[in-house]
């Protein structure tokens, strides 16, 4: 099967025309629906499954930056490893303590941790920016691989704080 990039004829880069993608991705599923192919034989339906599937795997990939940036690297020979590579810098651990420690502070308050995730949005959104000079710039892999390894942490722990206020105006 065609890499992701080359199955939406994009660029093998970082920073992305979502319009583009979005436009690129519907025409794919038109060719591709399993709908177009339900009278033929069984063979041709299932290969337009796996196609179909394909470009659902690749448009869910390329819309999220962090796992556009992991497909990336990996593409480039550098798996993310993150379950196991959990190495950053120490500045950033100092950071995730402290925003532990925020997290631990809010409970129980929806505007402290309303507050909370819009700075990590704001975070994120310059790490983002980095992450992109690193690739699509400076070629920079291995500075690429920590930070999508840090938007990964800050990603799990937005979801705990959209957690914790859904529990609170429940």
């Amino acid at each position: 099967m065609q890499d992701y990039f080359s199955l939406f004829q994009l660029p093998e880069r970082f920073a992305l025309d979502l319009g583009a993608l979005e436009g690129a991705y519907r025409h794919v599923q038109a060719q591709v629906h399993p709908d177009r192919f339900a009278h033929r034989s069984e063979v041709e339906r299932r290969v337009a499954m796996q196609w179909a599937t394909h470009a659902n795997e690749a448009y869910r990939a390329l819309r999220n930056p962090v796992e556009r940036a992991r497909y990336l690297l990996e593409r480039r020979g550098l798996t993310i490893d993150a379950e196991r590579n959990t190495a950053m810098s120490h500045a950033f651990l100092m950071q995730q303590m402290s925003w532990r420690e925020a997290v631990e502070e809010a409970a129980g308050d929806v505007q402290a941790l309303s507050r909370l995730e819009k700075d990590l949005q704001r975070d994120e959104g310059v790490m983002l920016d980095d992450l992109q000079h690193a690739l699509d710039d400076a070629s920079d892999n291995t500075q690429a691989a920590e930070l999508v390894r840090r938007l990964m942490f800050m990603e799990k722990l937005r979801r705990e704080i959209d957690d914790a206020i859904a529990q609170l105006e429940d």
